[in-house]
């Protein structure tokens, strides 16, 4: 028996942050039904397409069955009424007001079955000056202060290949969902959850923005340990014009590496002040990184105890040793999936049901 078996969801949301919390308690047995307009969520059509469906929406919604309703019409509406009366839980991701418009906000819900757990994802919050301010991942890690840091050695940001706020988002939400259900044992009530993507996202960064947390001064990359300041925490170029990385923070890596390249001279440096004072095992570093290629380098590190890594693109990670050990990469129906994070001893928590075609369970 799934942790989560009997649990029934009501998924409104659509695009990224909130199938993501649901198909994560599809994984673990959640019956979860996918309310989507009549159209149907937007993803279904985002390329690359594989097997007839969106790799994107098929990733974030499998194991879902799927329901098209008007929910301006009465007959959308009294369809919802009857599903939410025998629901536990309630997700919608929606611009604040829409769904106390459609006469769905938690107040009516609630109404209608005390037991629920309603959860609303947005950007900014339900209410306030942002609430009705739109914005996708982008804009939330600008407002942040997480793009300030996610920039290249000309101190430029660059847009990141992580949509940090709406993953934050849907873990958050998640997490809430699950607190609440557990709560709900206890008081016999459901909850309301107000999840953003901003507010899940600026915990992420207690370790890089301290300094910015105790009142004093932003963090810079370069001179910030963690961002890149630090020699043994960084990107080097290869021989072959590909990527390495340093991913150490603790010195007894820094002995092992310098003492294993005849340089014990330069490890008191990797104790000195980020930025500028590594500046000469930086530079040491970047030139000895430049005599291989890349899998030279990940050859000779094979057998030695420092945390390095090559930098690999999406094919060569998902095609790794590592990746084919954990499971990770599911192949089903000629089609491939992202396999859960999320797994107990007894329940690993495979996908065994496809992602819905529009309205099949209508």
């Amino acid at each position: 028996m799934a942790k989560l078996d009997g649990i029934k969801v009501l998924d409104l949301s659509l695009f990224l942050p909130g199938p993501m919390a649901t198909m994560m308690m599809a994984d673990q047995g959640a019956e979860v039904t996918k309310i989507e307009p009549l159209a149907g969520d937007p993803a279904r059509d985002m390329p690359p397409m594989e097997a007839g469906q969106s790799v994107w929406y098929r990733s974030l919604n499998r194991g879902k069955k799927s329901i098209a309703l008007d929910l301006k019409s009465e007959e959308g509406k009294a369809r919802l009424r009857a599903l939410i009366a025998d629901a536990d839980v309630f997700v919608e991701g929606f611009r604040p007001g829409v769904m106390r418009r459609l006469g769905f906000d938690y107040d009516a819900v609630s109404a209608i079955n005390p037991r629920i757990v309603y959860c609303s994802i947005s950007a900014f919050g339900q209410e306030g000056a942002m609430a009705q301010h739109p914005a996708h991942d982008l804009a939330v890690q600008a407002l942040a202060g997480f793009l300030s840091v996610n920039d290249g050695p000309d101190g430029v940001p660059v847009v990141p290949g992580v949509a940090a706020g709406d993953m934050a988002a849907g873990l958050t939400a998640l997490s809430g969902i699950l607190m609440a259900l557990i709560g709900r044992e206890k008081s016999g009530r459901g909850d309301y959850i107000d999840a953003t993507m901003f507010d899940a996202l600026l915990p992420w960064g207690a370790h890089t923005a301290g300094s910015a947390i105790a009142g004093g001064a932003s963090p810079r990359s370069g001179s910030q340990r963690s961002l890149g300041g630090a020699a043994f925490y960084g990107v080097y170029t290869t021989k072959d014009g590909r990527y390495v990385v340093l991913g150490a923070r603790e010195m007894k890596f820094v002995r092992n590496l310098l003492e294993a390249l005849d340089r014990p001279d330069l490890i008191e440096l990797g104790e000195a002040g980020a930025g500028e004072p590594q500046a000469p095992l930086r530079a040491f570093l970047a030139e000895t990184f430049a005599t291989k290629t890349r899998d030279e380098w990940a050859a000779w590190f094979a057998d030695r105890d420092v945390a390095f890594a090559p930098i690999l693109d999406f094919r060569e990670a998902l095609d790794s040793d590592l990746v084919a050990e954990r499971g990770m990469l599911v192949e089903r129906d000629g089609t491939h999936q992202i396999g859960p994070a999320i797994r107990f001893l007894e329940e690993p928590g495979v996908p065994v049901r496809p992602a819905p075609e529009l309205d099949q369970d209508g």
